[in-house]
């Protein structure tokens, strides 16, 4: 039987969902026939996303915050009436240096933001999920949270942490029906990663196009991926495609053989 790889009806929060890799899922869902809504800290991104897509409801939020997290389910609460998937897609990119040289409240926003974050929107998108009579939650890892990446420690820290909360909720949850899975994207192209090269190129004392060519010769098909890429992995997960898929997780990466 042919896939189905529509979405008609499901109720889906994607956190920082105005730019980027969570704005292709959020887009992405919504073609596919799903309500979705999102979040984000930039408001101009969110104003920019509202006038663009009138039928994608936001709230600005921070989701490293907990009181953020709690007005942002209210309003998903408000404006979706339930939930059927999750897509924890904020994240930083964290510091770039030695151990030793990153500041404490680097390493403590990155944490915050790229692990508790998860925790704070699970905790109240669970019971909700498990109302609807289950559904899919998708968290997204990275490359380095299956390598390891040296100058970038609390990134790697923080993407192996997703790996293991998402295999242990598809434990806990499953006779629920709950699906749980991540997508650990490779080199995406974007102003990102242009950032994180920027960065790691200073450190290595090289230029950017430098960088972005070491970055890409780690990969084995010699290429970045797109946000949409990963946007199709999403939707593909929480389809009637994916429905036995669950506790997986799943690089979209080109095959990226080591992180330098």
């Amino acid at each position: 039987m042919k896939p189905d790889l529509t979405v008609p009806g499901q109720r889906v929060l994607v956190t920082a969902g105005a730019a980027g890799i969570g704005r292709a899922i959020a887009t992405t869902f919504a073609d596919a026939g799903a309500r979705v809504h999102i979040c984000d800290v930039d408001r101009v991104a969110l104003e920019r996303m509202s006038a663009e897509r009138p039928d994608i409801s936001s709230t600005t939020a921070d989701v490293a915050n907990v009181d953020d997290v709690d007005r942002l389910f209210a309003d998903v609460r408000a404006r979706l009436g339930g939930l059927d998937v999750l897509v924890n897609n904020a994240g930083i990119a964290g510091p770039t240096g030695r151990i030793e040289d990153i500041p404490i409240e680097d390493w403590e926003r990155c944490i915050a933001v790229d692990v508790n974050s998860l925790f704070y929107c699970t905790r109240l998108a669970m019971p909700m999920i498990k109302a609807a009579g289950g559904g899919s939650i998708i968290n997204l890892s990275s490359a380095a949270g299956r390598l390891g990446f040296p100058l970038r420690s609390p990134y790697a820290f923080a993407k192996w942490g997703v790996v293991g909360f998402s295999a242990s909720l598809a434990i806990e949850a499953g006779q629920e029906g709950v699906r749980v899975n991540c997508i650990q994207p490779g080199v995406v192209e974007g102003e990102r990663i242009d950032r994180v090269a920027a960065a790691k190129a200073e450190a290595f004392g090289v230029t950017v196009d430098e960088m972005k060519q070491r970055m890409v010769a780690n990969v084995s098909m010699r290429t970045m991926v797109s946000a949409q890429d990963i946007a199709n992995m999403a939707l593909f997960l929480a389809s009637d495609a994916g429905r036995h898929i669950s506790g997986q997780a799943i690089s979209v990466c080109g095959n990226v053989e080591t992180l330098a």
